[in-house]
């Protein structure tokens, strides 16, 4: 079996209306198509719900489900806020100070730009308390490689040490990358 791509990827939403027009406001996302019923038809279980989904680029597809006869929906209380979350790229560091000064004019707080050696990006919260990414790349594809050449060896030793390995510390250890030329 071969994957094309991600069909979509679905979040939960405490209000339909609101999402979408976050969702188009601030991340300049067509509203595609909304599917309601009054029962699931995977389950057939009597629970009606609202079900959007938005054109997040390239094939890609946000949803969202607002679920009204459930209880108010929460989120993992044992996983940091920062781990879970939306990432969306951005073709360019403007673009990405663009839709910050965007956000912050409407009272949105905003983290960021945080440099991640590869790339950059900035933090913020959809209505519902999904985190969101922007992230523009700036890594070269020579980085890409080694990272990738690196990525089982880090990989394993986390598995036995549960230790930051060190195998790409160029990344932020301000001595830049090992390959490139001064």
């Amino acid at each position: 079996m071969q994957l094309s791509r991600i069909h979509h990827v679905a979040y939960r939403c405490n209000d339909a209306k609101q999402t979408v027009e976050f969702y188009q406001h601030y991340l300049n996302m067509d509203f595609q198509l909304a599917i309601a019923e009054d029962k699931v038809p995977s389950t057939q279980a009597p629970d009606p719900y609202m079900h959007v989904f938005l054109d997040a680029g390239c094939g890609n597809v946000l949803a969202f489900f607002e679920l009204p006869n459930s209880p108010q929906m929460g989120r993992d209380g044992n996983t940091p806020e920062w781990v879970q979350h939306i990432a969306f790229e951005v073709p360019s560091m403007d673009d990405l100070l663009a839709a910050k000064a965007k956000l912050e004019a409407d009272d949105i707080k905003v983290l960021g730009p945080t440099d991640h050696g590869i790339f950059q990006s900035i933090y913020f919260f959809d209505p519902n308390g999904h985190r969101i990414e922007l992230a523009t790349n700036t890594q070269t594809p020579e980085m890409m490689a080694e990272l990738k050449r690196v990525a089982p060896a880090m990989l394993e030793e986390w598995a036995q040490t549960k230790k930051a390995p060190k195998h790409a510390d160029w990344l932020h250890n301000g001595k830049g990358f090992p390959g490139a030329k001064a």
